[in-house]
């Protein structure tokens, strides 16, 4: 069994840039060592799969038909458990018996996991999928900063710039870094980023703010979302009292510590409702709030709509 033959499996949904983002650099690796690397589209029943951007792609293959892959990599997008059968499961695990490796791109890590194939390993997925993929699977470790993890037996990325990341990595390590090189230039990426490069902005970038205090108390806001720290606590943590840690904020930010922190629970919530099946009260107590009333209130505040209205929207569209 060649090493290099990947089977690409498309769910419905799937990331359109997604799975270009895997088989680009394959393709263009291609150009410089002819052979290198071979691949097929697979879909669960062999039929046309239709991106979440609207466009169809024909697999060449069934799930269950004869295989000579060395990986198996399951890519999804939206919803990725709304198609998942048992079967599904019982033929992945198939495929891990006969020695093929397993791979997934962001949501995908949902579609393995619920097969039962990522215990004892690491993950990452992307940064938005975590919460509520640590709720479904709390036994299964997210390393959800990072942007790829490849293991002997497990690939997984976080998203499509992530996808042509990890895609160097193994080209690098197939063939040596001289052709993944080759590769990442004629893509434009400039460079091979690391692994553990940050799949988000750093905090700094993202507020744009560069006030070491204030970057520090909303990374320790962040990390203390179900049990939120008061502001005498997060002052605190940067040695300064809460009125110096509230006009930090408001020179840098033009907000509060209790306004900010209140946000990123709801954005945390809003993140939970849409992706998960937890009910409202539960997201509400995973959110830092002691009732249901408090949340509803402070949601509809936020966002314009009653949590669990906004749950019925995302399940019509």
């Amino acid at each position: 069994m060649s090493r290099h033959v990947f089977d690409f499996l498309l769910l419905p949904e799937f990331s359109f840039i997604g799975f270009a983002a895997l088989v680009e650099p394959l393709r263009i690796a291609n150009r410089y060592k002819p052979g290198a690397y071979a691949w097929r589209m697979v879909s669960v029943d062999g039929l046309p799969v239709t991106a979440s951007n609207g466009i169809d792609l024909h697999p060449e293959a069934r799930l269950d038909d004869v295989s000579n892959a060395s990986v198996v990599f399951a890519i999804a997008s939206f919803n990725p458990l709304n198609r998942y059968t048992r079967e599904i499961g019982r033929q992945l695990r198939q495929r891990v018996q006969q020695g093929q490796r397993l791979g997934a791109i962001d949501t995908g890590c949902f579609v393995l996991a619920e097969a039962g194939l990522l215990q004892g390993e690491n993950i990452t997925l992307h940064w938005e999928a975590v919460p509520a993929f640590q709720e479904r699977y709390p036994l299964i470790h997210v390393q959800g900063e990072v942007r790829f993890t490849l293991s002997p037996r497990l690939m997984t990325s976080a998203g499509a710039m992530a996808s042509i990341d990890m895609m160097l990595e193994v080209i690098s390590r197939d063939h040596g870094n001289a052709l993944a090189l080759q590769v990442s230039e004629q893509l434009v990426s400039g460079w091979v980023r690391n692994r553990a490069d940050h799949q988000r902005l750093q905090i700094s970038a993202r507020y744009k703010v560069h006030n070491a205090k204030v970057v520090q108390v909303i990374e320790c806001m962040e990390q203390h979302l179900e049990s939120p720290l008061s502001s005498d606590d997060l002052a605190a943590q940067v040695h300064v009292t809460r009125r110096q840690l509230e006009r930090l904020f408001q020179e840098h930010l033009h907000v509060s510590p209790v306004q900010l922190y209140l946000r990123l629970r709801l954005e945390r919530a809003r993140h939970l409702l849409r992706q998960t099946s937890m009910g409202v009260i539960e997201v509400g107590l995973a959110c830092g709030f002691a009732s249901a009333s408090a949340f509803s209130r402070a949601y509809r505040r936020e966002h314009g709509i009653a949590p669990k209205d906004d749950r019925k929207e995302t399940l019509h569209k």
